[in-house]
């Protein structure tokens, strides 16, 4: 037999390819903990960076979230109820929000980019009665293509719902990251859940250009991150982030009754 695949033959041998949660002294096995939840943070790193410019450095957000899923673990209370996953989490989201505040990566000049690409998007819809495409955009919004698209990279794809489209004011200073906050209750994408607003964006997402489309469910339906996208797509990174940004205003301006 391959001693490589040999069974283990006594409690200390499994022992070997099995750590336990929990320690000899009851307490939870921290580096059992952060292995296994290692691919946690990266999942949520991949997530958010399609949210943030090309600025952001993808292992500093990793790094970030190793350190609240290491906080989570110092703070976990098994007698509360709570899953030790979704009590990570919300810690892990928490460092990287937190961070991301501190660098003050989206300035009130780039959310107005992102305004200002969605009104020409709607106004051109209006106008044409189909979707427009990326050099009608950039005439409306009287700028070479060139710049268009380096704005596009800036706004870097944002959420289709904020909190900001729910009756607060554009003008009451409120943070864009206050928006990404981790208690799911406080998530504006909740809507979702609701049937008509679902089939709304379904249908907003049918009328996008087939390219954007693709785009779309390679992100969304098949969990692909960025430089994956690029690979099916046979394009640059920062071009699926142009595609990307322009789809969310594409959307974002046909869900504006809602």
């Amino acid at each position: 037999m391959n001693p490589t695949t040999a069974a283990p033959t006594n409690a200390s041998a499994t022992a070997a390819f099995t750590a336990p949660v929990y320690n000899a002294k009851g307490r939870m096995d921290r580096s059992h903990l952060l292995r296994q939840h290692m691919p946690l943070v990266r999942k949520l790193a991949h997530q958010m960076m399609a949210k943030l410019p090309a600025s952001v450095e993808l292992d500093d957000l990793i790094q970030v979230g190793m350190m609240g899923l290491n906080d989570a673990i110092s703070r976990f209370d098994a007698t509360a109820g709570a899953q030790f996953e979704t009590f990570a989490t919300q810690r892990i989201k928490g460092s990287m929000l937190d961070e991301l505040r501190s660098l003050d990566w989206m300035s009130r000049g780039d959310r107005k980019l992102q305004r200002d690409i969605e009104s020409a998007v709607h106004r051109l819809e209006q106008r044409l009665h189909r979707a427009p495409n990326e050099s009608e955009i950039a005439a409306e919004l009287q700028m070479p293509l060139d710049d268009y698209q380096e704005m596009l990279g800036r706004v870097r794809g944002t959420q289709i719902v904020h909190l900001e489209d729910m009756g607060s004011s554009e003008d009451n200073g409120d943070d864009f990251l206050d928006r990404h906050v981790a208690d799911e209750g406080a998530n504006p994408m909740a809507l979702l859940q609701d049937h008509r607003m679902r089939q709304a964006l379904v249908d907003a997402i049918k009328n996008l250009p087939e390219r954007e489309q693709l785009v779309m469910s390679l992100y969304y339906e098949q969990d692909m991150n960025l430089k994956e996208i690029a690979l099916v797509l046979k394009v640059t990174e920062s071009r699926v982030c142009q595609l990307h940004s322009q789809s969310i205003a594409r959307l974002r301006s046909r869900l504006r009754a809602w």
